[in-house]
């Protein structure tokens, strides 16, 4: 099935920009992102916030969602790309690992596995792991870019998804084209929805049990409005606008490092969002942070308090200093850990918070 607008036309091609790593950026170096968070002049630090709200040191809990990232190749560029994922990058995980993952799945009895990227769908043995998993008994989540169900070669993706009931969580930016393809990438708005009628189609987003989310970044150094509000707007509009439905919008706030943290250094708004990330904190917030019953799996096996964690390599490491991999991975090793920390975390506890699944402090 093809994209096409509301007068029969084909749209653009997805416009696609370098990656930083393609640039030789300084940012592209996990290191250099690090370094430069903390030199800001903030008026506290992470872990000072979480004491003053009842958490020293903040630790995991039940481990309920195992989290992997299959690599960092996608066929987008977006501007707020924690990852710096995009067609130029080749990180991948290899079959050793994936065989680790789905025992550990397996062994662990983890309820959900939430598979991202880059756009997880192009990895080889994508379909392989939803299947498996599934088989397991574990909830699947896919974190879709949308398009890449308008790619040659995935186009049947959709009915694949529904087919093993896999709870979709697809990234739109708003519900029009002009702030979506800003941030996304000029053509990506149409694709997009063209994707979201096909999955309506199959009975996605229409509460029957195919479960259909979108989340929605800022386009700019802000924090996202309310959930609850937002998420009655979206409903009204895109299924006014453009005849969509789904089921719930997750507000994230956008992470500062990779390319954000780009664009915040460059434009000028780094010290200024940071400051605005800090003074937001939310001390409710921190019971819900994604890091307490997540864990996060690398392309290359290593393990990490989450995906924001894992691209500024904050890996998880031994008593010895030695990173801990799927090999050391057991529930009595992992729950009750210290979870790492550095300035990035003030997004994730600003105003109502913000993870993987949205809001923390709902209302």
């Amino acid at each position: 099935m093809n994209a096409h607008d509301s007068a029969g036309r084909a749209p653009a091609p997805i416009r696609i920009a370098p990656t930083l790593a393609r640039r030789g950026h300084e940012l592209a170096q996990a290191q250099a992102q690090l370094e430069r968070l903390r030199a800001l002049p903030l008026a506290r630090d992470f872990d000072t916030a979480c004491a003053s709200a009842g958490h020293a040191p903040l630790r995991a809990t039940r481990l309920e969602i195992l989290q992997v990232n299959l690599g960092k190749v996608c066929n987008q560029t977006c501007k707020h790309c924690h990852v710096d994922a995009g067609p130029d990058r080749k990180e991948s995980m290899g079959d050793a690992v994936v065989e680790q993952c789905l025992a550990l799945l397996a062994a662990e009895s983890i309820p959900t596995l939430d598979i991202t990227g880059g756009a997880p769908e192009m990895h080889p043995r994508f379909r392989e792991i939803v299947r498996r998993a599934r088989a397991t008994g574990a909830k699947v989540i896919d974190r879709c870019n949308l398009t890449i169900t308008q790619a040659q070669g995935f186009t049947d993706l959709p009915e694949f998804l529904a087919a093993h009931q896999v709870e979709i969580v697809a990234s739109l930016p708003f519900y029009s084209g002009k702030q979506t393809d800003a941030q996304r990438g000029d053509g990506v708005f149409e694709p997009s929805i063209a994707a979201l009628r096909r999955l309506n189609e199959l009975g996605y987003g229409k509460g029957g049990g195919l479960v259909l989310n979108l989340v929605t970044n800022p386009v700019g150094a802000f924090l996202p409005a309310g959930q609850a509000s937002l998420e009655r707007e979206w409903k009204r509009e895109l299924e006014r606008r453009h005849g969509v439905l789904f089921d719930r919008l997750f507000t994230i706030t956008n992470m500062p490092i990779s390319r954000f943290l780009d664009f915040l250094s460059e434009s000028g708004n780094l010290a200024g969002y940071m400051e605005k990330l800090v003074a937001a904190f939310n001390p409710a917030a921190v019971d819900g942070l994604m890091c307490r019953n997540t864990l996060s799996v690398g392309w290359d096996g290593r393990l990490f308090d989450c995906d924001f964690n894992q691209m500024l390599e904050m890996a998880l490491t031994s008593a010895d200093g030695r990173p801990l991999t799927l090999a050391d991975a057991a529930r009595a090793r992992l729950e009750g850990r210290p979870i790492l920390t550095a300035p990035h975390c003030f997004g994730c506890t600003a105003g109502a918070g913000s993870s993987c699944g949205g809001a923390t402090v709902k209302g």
